[in-house]
């Protein structure tokens, strides 16, 4: 198997408000966007994010060679325990995921 990071053109990740996080997948060829449309799920990203599979969204973008998921943030922007205020850093968890 091969990891998400060696498929995909770019993996970007980013605040979609205080609540929720956004994750966008750039696959830059319609190959790499069949592959990971097909190996990457739901379930396969809310393990990597402990999250419960219900409270992800998914939505693929094959005109424009993007797959995107949402997410709730783990705790709210900007509070004490946030580490990651922009979202930025949520990308790294999904570059190592296994592409089959």
């Amino acid at each position: 198997m091969t990891r998400l990071a060696d498929i995909a053109a770019k993996i970007r990740s980013k605040n979609a408000g205080p609540f929720w996080l956004t994750i966008d997948i750039f696959c830059g060829s319609d190959a790499a966007f069949g592959r990971i449309a097909a190996g990457l799920t739901i379930d396969a990203v809310a393990r990597a994010f402990h999250a419960p599979p219900d409270t992800l969204s998914r939505f693929e973008l094959p005109e424009l060679k993007v797959i995107k998921f949402s997410l709730p943030r783990p705790v709210v922007q900007g509070a004490r325990d946030d580490r990651d205020m922009h979202g930025a850093a949520y990308a790294f968890v999904l570059e190592g995921l296994e592409i089959p």
